[in-house]
């Protein structure tokens, strides 16, 4: 009798970052693109500070529009710069709701504790640099690169 081997892949969410000159490259994977997006979001706080330091106290919902995907994680993750900077928290769980216009999407923190978070950098905002969306293997990635 043959045998057959079935395998099952399982696509795993992350992040990661990737060099970019004076810069850094954000990426999130996901089996969804709404979690490559949350994903994404995570690696630009990563940027900033270790995201496990980070409690999820406090919730924002966040909001934005765009033509298409690639410009849509450009919004959302300045968004998400635009929140940290004006409320002074860090964020490190996130939700993402894709929408026919848009996404909506929730992100929980807490206020920026210096001595506890130990901030590297300030994240000033996404760039349409190496800006990328797009299907991968069993899932999606969003790429882009963070002005810092």
């Amino acid at each position: 009798m043959p045998r057959t081997a079935q395998r099952t892949i399982h696509f795993v969410q992350r992040w990661e970052h990737f060099e970019h000159g004076a810069d850094v490259g954000v990426r999130g994977y996901g089996a969804t693109l709404a979690e490559a997006f949350e994903q994404a979001a995570l690696a630009l706080t990563a940027v900033i500070t270790d995201p496990a330091t980070v409690r999820p106290l406090e919730h924002v919902e966040v909001s934005c529009e765009a033509p298409d995907n690639e410009l849509l994680l450009a919004e959302w993750l300045n968004a998400i710069v635009y929140e940290m900077a004006t409320r002074r928290m860090l964020f490190s769980r996130f939700a993402v709701r894709l929408e026919s216009d848009g996404l909506s999407g929730e992100a929980w923190g807490e206020p920026v504790e210096a001595a506890r978070h130990h901030p590297a950098v300030e994240v000033k905002g996404a760039t349409y640099t190496q800006l990328r969306v797009a299907p991968e293997g069993d899932g999606w990635v969003a790429q882009t690169v963070v002005d810092v």
